[in-house]
């Protein structure tokens, strides 16, 4: 991976944990373990290293979403997807959904940001809409929002109550949701 990939990494990883606005660049410089003038050979502003971290957010669902679309089963993939969240519970559990906490960060700003980290989180819901549709469901559109906004809630409560176990809970409650409707 190169500097710039690690930057972009490392900025949604710092952001993550510690929020856009008290992330600094040398922050973001010393996780990625580059020097911080080298930061700006890359991004001239925080604000780049927002858009590198939404675009990281972006790469990451890709790949999750190829390593899914191995699975034979549309119920398949939708429940490992579930087990994925559910593996990330005791981070969610210190810091929340990284996509959705800093979504609602970006929302709290007039930059237009916010609308970039929405195509992600609409890339995320579309693909989940074709596997609800693959397993012969008419209402897929809605099932899917109803799937990340379940991820999204329990991922909130988890961080608020610091309590990874309410994730394993909502996990298989989801997957026997998945079941009852590919049934």
């Amino acid at each position: 991976m190169g500097k710039r990939d690690r930057l972009a990494a490392a900025a949604a990883r710092v952001f993550h944990e510690r929020g856009v606005e008290k992330t600094t660049i040398a922050d973001i410089a010393r996780a990625a373990d580059v020097p911080v003038g080298n930061v700006y050979y890359y991004f001239k502003t925080k604000d780049q290293l927002v858009q590198a971290a939404i675009g990281a957010h972006g790469q990451g669902l890709r790949n999750v979403i190829a390593e899914l679309e191995q699975r034979q089963a549309p119920a398949d993939r939708l429940k490992e997807l579930v087990r994925g969240w559910v593996g990330e519970r005791d981070l969610a559990a210190r810091f929340g959904c990284p996509a959705g906490t800093l979504a609602a960060e970006l929302d709290k700003r007039d930059d237009g940001l916010d609308r970039e980290m929405a195509v992600v989180m609409r890339e995320l819901i579309d693909w989940v809409q074709v596997q609800f549709a693959a397993m012969g469901r008419s209402d897929a559109a809605e099932l899917a929002v109803a799937l990340v906004a379940a991820y999204q809630g329990i991922a909130l409560l988890t961080n608020t109550f610091r309590d990874p176990e309410l994730m394993v809970a909502e996990g298989r409650r989801l997957e026997e949701w998945i079941d009852s409707l590919a049934a």
